[in-house]
């Protein structure tokens, strides 16, 4: 999604995002490819929201292109946001939390290098694109409650 195309205003991009949790509490995270912006990042997995597209469903769409699992809309539950200026755009990112999915595991290599299963009070040694700092810490509250 893009809004904002007046001098002076950067575009709005709309991205979903997943919080993968397995039995043992902990939460997928995935490396972007080196050749993308923010290469070599680790971030939660999902993509781009499409125009009228509702953001549950392009994670539902993102997650079985990405990784080649199939998660259920009504698995995904709502659990904080990013908003982050970047210096070309501003990103508005729900991140969603889902423990229920079918399917193994299977990167698109254009879409992550990497994936690994990571306790949340982990996640910080693991270098994240800024905007997902925020969501790091809630994850780790929501842990150690």
């Amino acid at each position: 999604m893009q809004i904002g195309d007046a001098p002076g205003t950067r575009r709005l991009l709309l991205v979903a995002a997943a919080a993968l949790i397995d039995p043992s509490g902990r939460v997928l995270i995935t490396q972007r490819p080196q050749h993308k912006q923010l290469g070599g990042l680790w971030e939660f997995p999902g993509g781009k929201v499409e125009p009228g597209e509702a953001p549950e469903h392009a994670l539902v769409r993102e997650l079985k292109e990405e990784l080649d699992l199939n998660v259920e809309a009504d698995a995904l539950d709502p659990f904080a946001f990013a908003s982050h200026a970047y210096p070309d755009f501003h990103l508005l990112m729900p991140l969603y939390l889902a423990t229920r999915w079918s399917g193994a595991l299977k990167l698109d290599p254009g879409a992550a290098q990497a994936a690994k299963w990571v306790e949340p009070a982990d996640l910080s040694a693991h270098e994240m694109p800024p905007a997902d700092v925020v969501l790091v810490r809630r994850l780790v509250e929501w842990r150690a409650a």
